[in-house]
């Protein structure tokens, strides 16, 4: 291209990504520019593709449940629990009390690590360092928790087909309690760092602004949802586990913002550990499996179940053709459709912003790929 026709242009396409950090993974989103304002935005997803819902046709039931723990990495623990209470729907197998709360003070510690991942992530992008010490620091005492129950730290596979592999181990109920008496107080730490830190308010304020219309007419769940007023929690509206026995609030913002999304992340954390207390309280002693045969073997047919995972709605589509194999396994991943908002939410902003406004997506590349 002649130097005369380029310097004339008013429009400049760029790359941003796949390397780049502040994408959170190996995301490549062209950028069309009008020098640093942003006029459009494409994403472009598939390296980290591993083929997982393939893999499940040929493997047996209980043999796919590690892999799903391989999607979203930083959320493990629900990521399995989608999929076996998906198994459990289409053998119709009841589950045990005592295993049920122990899948939602789990589910809950894991909410908590991965909000303290993007938390910590977030605004680094942003600029303000601290906080991923800071978050670091408490998510190690979650990790602690975890590993001490099933050895895992990252890709925990807490759960199985039935219940619980695991007993909890003498000390666990100290150990959840001794946490979340150490970490609230740790959640206003934070909220001092940054809430009414006027560089983080210019930067997340007014930013990445989305419509509750918009959002649901994307697909867009989770926190980027709630952030933009609309009050949809699975765990509420579709209660699994015993999520209806328990007390909770679901928080929500008011302008759809950045800044909006930031706070109710923050509030989701306070609720969690609100969960994880009366969970503890309900444990009792009984049995930890329910009646599932030693070969999984559901009947024909098929089922669609999804759980609030710390991104939104997470829903597995399992297909039964009568054999040890599922027939087709299809995933709904959070980050992949809260991405096809990226778009709408970066027009008219400046490149800086578009940093901004994928760490408040929160997206894992595991997860969108798969």
């Amino acid at each position: 291209m002649p130097e005369a026709t380029f310097l004339d242009a008013n429009e400049l396409v760029i790359n941003m990504g796949p390397q780049h950090p502040a994408t959170h993974g190996v995301l490549r989103v062209k950028l069309k520019l009008d020098g640093e304002r942003v006029l459009g935005t494409e994403c472009i997803i598939g390296y980290l593709h591993r083929g997982v819902e393939k893999i499940a046709e040929n493997r047996t039931y209980a043999q796919f449940t590690p892999y799903v723990d391989r999607m979203d990495y930083c959320a493990a623990v629900t990521n399995g629990m989608g999929y076996v209470e998906a198994v459990e729907k289409l053998l119709g197998v009841e589950i045990p009390p005592r295993a049920q709360y122990t899948r939602m003070i789990l589910a809950e510690l894991q909410r908590i690590a991965s909000h303290l991942i993007w938390l910590g992530t977030h605004a680094l992008d942003i600029g303000a360092m601290t906080p991923v010490f800071y978050t670091f620091r408490e998510r190690e005492e979650v990790l602690k928790i975890f590993e001490e129950y099933c050895g895992a730290r990252l890709t925990t596979h807490a759960f199985r087909i039935g219940g619980l592999q695991y007993d909890l181990y003498d000390g666990f109920e100290r150990n959840v309690v001794k946490f979340c008496d150490y970490f609230l107080p740790k959640i206003d730490e934070y909220e001092q760092l940054l809430t009414k830190n006027r560089i983080w308010i210019n930067r997340t304020r007014n930013i990445g602004v989305i419509s509750g219309e918009d959002a649901i007419a994307l697909g867009v769940t989770g926190p980027v949802l709630r952030g933009s007023g609309v009050k949809w929690d699975i765990r509420k509206a579709q209660p699994y586990e015993a999520y209806d026995k328990v007390e909770f609030d679901v928080p929500i913002g008011e302008h759809g913002d950045t800044y909006d999304r930031y706070l109710v992340r923050m509030a989701e954390m306070r609720q969690s550990v609100r969960i994880i207390r009366q969970c503890v309280e309900r444990l009792a002693p009984g049995p930890i499996f329910g009646k599932v045969g030693k070969v999984i073997k559901p009947p024909a047919g098929e089922v669609y179940h999804s759980i609030e995972a710390p991104k939104g709605e997470l829903g597995y589509y399992v297909v039964s053709d009568g054999t040890v194999n599922p027939y087709r396994v299809r995933v709904r991943p959070p980050s992949l459709l809260n991405l096809q908002a990226l778009d709408k939410m970066a027009k008219g902003h400046l490149v800086a912003d578009v940093v901004a406004i994928i760490g408040t997506i929160d997206i894992v590349l595991g997860e969108v790929d798969r």
